[in-house]
Order: structure tokens, then sequence, then C-alpha cells
């Protein structure tokens, strides 16, 4: 599969799912930020640096500019305005792939397909944005427009899948039913389990 036959540009579909992933980011509190995850080898704040260094970096690759993934920035740590920096940088990230030019030819060290690349940036705004949601108890929004962003998403993680198991990116996908809800298969594909009881306790 190839995720430039989607139709819809990147740009309209971060729009999509940074209008999602602001809202749960906002209504994190101080008292959420050591609370455990679906991604293992992260807590909350670990994962909001995390997401915070990708919205940032992803923007320079929408540029074919350099990124520097070597270290992550303690964003959340430097600041209590982390909830307006993450929502002006994840709107801006969504900017950067509207311009003209930012899907075409290849960027980033690797020299990778710009369109897989900004898909790259839109599995993570996706799916970490769900992963937060999980781990503090909230809903995340599920609904007809987010479909738009499953299906890109689908030929994204069909493409970069081997990949990114073998670089322990993703874990084993899950099996569910193949009735399932878009987004519940898009999250076992990428190993974390969709049905899992939120982590959020009082």
């Amino acid at each position: 599969m190839d995720v430039n036959k989607h139709n819809n540009s990147l740009g309209e579909l971060l729009d999509i799912s940074v209008a999602r992933a602001v809202p749960v980011v906002v209504a994190l509190t101080d008292a959420d930020l050591d609370r455990p995850t679906p991604c293992a080898e992260y807590d909350v704040k670990g994962l909001l640096n995390h997401l915070l260094h990708v919205v940032v970096e992803f923007q320079k690759l929408a540029a074919k500019e350099e990124s520097d993934f070597t270290k992550t920035p303690d964003r959340v740590g430097s600041g209590s305005d982390w909830r307006e920096r993450f929502a002006t940088e994840a709107r801006a990230l969504a900017a950067a792939w509207s311009r003209p030019g930012a899907e075409d030819g290849l960027t980033g060290a690797m020299n990778m397909p710009a369109r897989l690349v900004g898909s790259m940036a839109l599995l993570d705004v996706t799916v970490h944005a769900w992963d937060l949601a999980q781990a503090t108890g909230q809903q995340y929004p599920d609904d007809a427009d987010l479909t738009l962003v499953v299906a890109h998403l689908d030929l994204t993680v069909a493409e970069l899948g081997e990949t990114a198991r073998s670089m322990g990116m993703f874990g084993t996908a899950l099996d569910v039913p193949a009735d399932a809800p878009p987004l519940v298969r898009l999250i076992a594909a990428t190993g974390r389990d969709p049905y899992a009881t939120a982590r959020h306790t009082t």
C-alpha cells in the first residue's frame, strides 16, 4: 500500500487530529504527570515531552530542514505553560504540512518520502493523544471526521509496520474483531490493547 495514494492532504488530516489532541492535553493536570501510559517506556510527563518534541521537529521536516531527535528536551519541566505550548506547536505543525510543497520530494536524514514522514507525525499525534486520554480517564473523540485520519493511518501502519516493530516502535499487533471500529483496529495494529481499562485512578 502507498500512503501517497490517499486523497486528503496532510494539513487537513493534521487539523482533524490536532483538534482532538489539544483538548486532551489541556485537560491534563500536574497530578497526572507521573501516571503510567499505554507506552510502557513513558509516564504522562515523558510522553508529553516526546509528543512536544515531535510536533516541533516535524515542522522542520515539512520545510525540508534538518531535525534533531538525538535528545528530547524537558519542555514540560521547563515551565508551567506546557499546555499552551503544545496547542501552539501542534497547530503550527498542521500549518507547516499545509504549505505548498510540504508533501513533495524527500525529507529527513533518511531521505524518506515527505508524505510518509508527515504521516508519521500524524500517527504520533493521533495515537499518543489516545494514549494520554487512556492514561488519565478521558474520552478520546472518535467521530466521522476522525475516520478520514484513521483510513490514512491504516495505510501508514501497513507501510511502516514491519520496520516499526523491528525497531520497537510498535508492539505485536493484537487481534480484534473484524467489525471493530476503525480506531480500535488502528490502536490494536500498533500493539496497544484498545479495550484495556483506562489507567486513571483517584
